[in-house]
């Protein structure tokens, strides 16, 4: 007969159930700081939790280190059945609470830096004027959030992830083009071909700190050109670009807000890269996710011109 976890425990009536809340945290994040923070207490409030939760259920949730908490065999047991009861407990507040209910609270999105400052930070305060208790967090970073942490309730990622429970569907295509200010064409050799491009100076990502392949441009630009400024932050890249340090590859949805960029062999240099929009499969139904995804959609949708650099250009 399968052992259950929940052998020689307490009856369910003594079970504390909110310290299932406090053992998603720590699952989530790793760390007992972090999980005080989601949780806006303090870490010897969820390091007494977890104990007693472990002294209730008689095994080991986690296995201590200076690094953080990992999580045992057991615990992924339970971190199982916590998401479920999760599910249900947020699912039971939509149905009894109704549509109003169901659209307040939080809703944090996650994206690539680029898109989340220039494209959706400008226009999120439409989603928050249609729904006048929704609190919206965006999280605009040049590293990848985890949706099974639940570091966000959906994301905008740059390719369509394999594996895990997850949903996703493409959001857009978009360009990206060789950018240089007007300033730095004016003091600098002229540009008529690729092989003069080894002639000046590039923008770009430090190769080490690269979070997604799709990042990797300088080399579908010229195989012998490298970057003289680097940075891991597409902000930090535009900005340096802007003050005429050099050329650099920059989304057209980006580069087209700033009259002093100038595209470089416009004809020649254009990448093609993806957006797709993702969520956990345990919150794509949820009314909040719904319609965060919705009003993203439509607002890419009404701005398709800004993702392709005109032909003609």
């Amino acid at each position: 007969m399968k052992k259950s976890l929940f052998k020689n425990t307490h009856t369910g009536s003594d079970f504390n159930w909110d310290h299932l809340r406090v053992f998603l945290a720590v699952a989530r994040t790793g760390r007992l700081t972090a999980a005080a923070a989601r949780l806006k207490t303090d870490h010897a409030t969820i390091s007494r939790k977890i104990a007693r939760l472990e002294s209730e259920l008689k095994t080991t949730l986690f296995d201590r280190s200076p690094r953080g908490y990992a999580i045992t065999a057991q615990g992924e047991k339970l971190l199982a059945m916590a998401e479920n009861m999760e599910r249900l407990a947020i699912g039971a507040a939509e149905e009894i609470g109704g549509v109003d209910a169901a659209l307040s609270g939080k809703i944090r999105i996650g994206a690539p830096e680029g898109f989340g400052s220039y494209f959706l930070a400008p226009r999120l305060q439409g989603l928050i004027d249609q729904y006048n208790d929704l609190k919206v967090e965006l999280v605009a970073s040049p590293n990848l959030v985890s949706l099974s942490k639940r570091e966000a309730d959906l994301a905008i990622v740059l390719s369509r992830p394999s594996g895990g429970r997850l949903f996703a569907r493409k959001l857009v295509d978009f360009e990206l083009c060789l950018f240089a200010s007007h300033d730095y064409l004016q003091t600098h050799a002229p540009i008529s071909n690729e092989e003069d491009l080894t002639n000046h100076r590039f923008i770009g990502y430090i190769d080490d700190l690269l979070y997604a392949p799709e990042l990797d441009y300088i080399q579908n630009v010229h195989p012998h050109i490298e970057t003289n400024f680097g940075s891991n932050n597409l902000v930090a890249q535009l900005g340096a670009t802007l003050a005429g340090s050099g050329l650099c590859i920059l989304p057209t949805f980006i580069a087209h807000l700033y009259e002093g960029l100038m595209p470089i062999l416009p004809d020649r240099i254009r990448l093609a890269r993806e957006f797709w929009l993702v969520t956990h499969a345990d919150m794509r139904e949820r009314s909040r996710v719904k319609a965060a995804s919705q009003f993203i959609s439509d607002e890419v949708r009404k701005a398709t011109n800004v993702f392709t650099l005109p032909k003609n250009v």
